[in-house]
Parts: structure tokens; C-alpha cells; sequence
């Protein structure tokens, strides 16, 4: 834990050097993972910081926790404010939510009371499930810009279009969506963040395509392959919910280790064997009987292209240069 602490603090150091002596966020990205998990834990679920490094002009991807990542963000020295609702108001820029499940969203349905105006990106089948369910009077009440009135318009939908790369207004960045098959035909998104030539893949939940009888897993493989041989792409957070003990038919849109790499192998085989220069997040772990020791023990041994597997921890940043 000290250590963490250390790497914390070194952290906010360089960040503020790079912002003092105004050095242009030309390269890689800074991630702050709010949550990790795939449940029980409602304290620590998917949503992840991300950033052009050397900024705090965030956006977040998906968000399960919000306000417990950010008070543990601040127990870990990442940021200067003292109060986690003034963190989520002035650095988060806008959200993008890859599917509809609340282990993906909660953290901003709770959170929304205390934030203020900014847009919320998702693709149309997404945004129906917020207009109809969670962002509705019915539930909770409805501060987005569509739906149930009165409408108090604070979180403005953005309809995303499949592949079509668009700006984040207040950052740096740009963001492509692809559609992935979370069960078939529901759909989930995975988001490609770029910050001038640099690139990082977040995967929200997604099945193997031979499992999910779809391509749509290939055809994320071929976009990125280029990314991958001119080592632009950075790292890729993707989801190992169960460990092999799971049966395909019981993953429900889900990845286990075999999965995991015979998915990888295919982008690899894609990119001609330059896979190895990529970061890779696992993530969404779910709280089975020790899945996240034997979703280690399984990576590791299947591991044949010598990969960098990390595990995101909540509130431990990740620089990916």
C-alpha cells in the first residue's frame, strides 16, 4: 500500500511538471480506474478516467462507481481538490457508456443530483434503455435532455454512430465507437480514445464472436491491426468475467481466459506477431470462487505470445506510453 502510495504521489508530480512548463499532450494517455469489477462490490465497478497525459481534462468510460473511485482517488493523492463531487464537476468532460447493464452505469445515475451540464455519449440502443429506464421519473428522475418531463437537460445524449471518430469538447481527445455483441443481438460498444497518434481500445462487456455466433469482435481486430504494427495503439482494457470452469453457454456475453486469447491470437496473427508491444487490461472480473486467481493462473498459462497482462486496481493510475 505504501508503495501505491509513492507511485500515486510521483505520479501527480509528473503530471503538474508537464503542466507548469506547459508541454503539449502530444503523447499517451493517464488512466485512473474508478472500478474494476463486475460486481458484488457496488464500491468498485467498470468505469475508468482517461486522459491525454500530462492533462486532467477527463473523460470517463462507462460508469459503474463514481463517487467511491474518486474519494479513493483522493485518499491515493491523485488529485488536489478535497471533495469528490468538486473532482467529478470540474475534470470530467464527458462519459461514454457501452451498454445499458448498471454495473456499467449506476455511479452516474447516483452521482447525477451533484454534477453539473456535460455530455453523455452511447450508442442509440443505449440511449433508449437511459431514456426508458434509468433516466426516467419512474426511478429516478430524468437529467438528461430526452424523455420523461419535465426534462432537466443537465446530461445532453449524444448518439454515436458505428466507426465514425468524433472530438471531445474540453480535451484533447477523439473517440471512435464499435459495436460489440453482448449476448446476441444485444448490443455493448467498445471505444477507441485517441490523443493525436496515439491510441487506447476500451472494450465495454463483450462474448467471443464463436460464442455469440457474430463477427463483430473480427472486425474490431481489423480496424485495429494497423494501430497495432506502427505501435500507435497503447493498450487495450478488455473484460475476463469467469474463469475456464465456466462453461460457454453459461458466459452470457461474457470472456473467460481461453476466450480472452483466442480472441487476442487473431488480432496478433492480424498485426503479424506485434501484439507483444501492446499493454493489456484485463478487466470486469467477477466475484465467482477465486475467478481472479484463476483468471491469473490461466492467462499466464496460456499465455503463448508473451503478452503484458496488467490488472487495473481502483484509484492506482496507469500511464500507457
Amino acid at each position: 500500500m505504501k508503495l501505491k502510495i509513492i507511485y500515486a504521489i510521483l505520479f501527480c508530480l509528473v503530471c503538474n511538471i508537464a503542466k507548469s512548463q506547459n508541454i503539449p499532450n502530444t503523447t499517451g494517455f493517464k488512466v485512473i480506474p474508478l472500478g474494476v469489477k463486475g460486481g458484488l462490490d457496488e464500491s468498485n465497478l467498470s468505469a475508468y478516467l482517461v486522459s491525454a497525459a500530462g492533462s486532467n481534462n477527463y473523460i470517463c468510460l462507462d460508469a459503474g462507481t463514481l463517487y467511491a473511485g474518486l474519494q479513493k482517488s483522493l485518499e491515493n493523492h491523485l488529485f488536489a481538490e478535497s471533495n469528490a463531487n468538486e473532482i467529478q464537476k470540474k475534470y470530467i468532460k464527458a462519459y461514454f457508456i457501452s451498454h445499458g447493464h448498471l454495473d456499467h452505469l449506476a455511479g452516474l445515475i447516483l452521482n447525477s443530483p451533484n454534477d453539473i451540464a456535460k455530455p453523455l455519449y452511447a450508442f442509440p440502443s443505449v440511449i433508449e434503455i437511459l431514456k426508458n429506464n434509468y433516466f426516467t421519473w419512474k426511478s429516478w428522475a430524468n437529467f438528461a435532455s430526452e424523455g420523461d418531463k419535465p426534462v432537466l437537460n443537465k446530461y445532453q445524449y449524444q448518439n454515436l454512430e458505428n466507426q465514425k471518430e468524433i472530438e471531445i469538447p474540453g480535451t484533447s481527445l477523439q473517440v471512435t465507437a464499435y459495436s460489440l455483441s453482448h449476448v446476441n443481438p444485444y448490443e455493448s460498444s467498445a471505444f477507441l480514445v485517441r490523443n493525436n497518434q496515439d491510441y487506447l481500445l476500451y472494450l465495454g462487456d463483450t462474448g467471443a464472436d464463436t460464442v455469440e455466433l457474430s463477427n463483430k469482435l473480427s472486425m474490431l481486430w481489423k480496424a485495429m491491426a494497423p494501430l497495432v504494427i506502427s505501435k500507435q495503439l497503447k493498450g487495450i482494457f478488455i473484460e475476463v468475467s469467469f474463469d475456464n470452469s465456466v462453461a460457454d453457454k453459461s458466459l452470457f456475453g461474457h470472456l473467460n481466459p481461453k476466450l480472452l486469447m483466442m480472441e487476442l491470437n487473431k488480432l496478433d496473427n492480424l498485426a503479424k506477431g506485434t501484439l507483444k508491444n501492446v499493454s493489456i487490461a484485463v478487466t470486469h472480473i467477477k466475484p465467482c470462487d477465486n475467478c481472479s486467481e484463476n483468471i491469473k493462473k490461466q492467462i499466464a498459462a496460456a499465455n503463448n505470445l508473451g503478452l503484458t497482462i496488467i490488472y487495473p486496481e481502483q484509484a492506482v493510475p496507469l500511464l500507457l506510453k
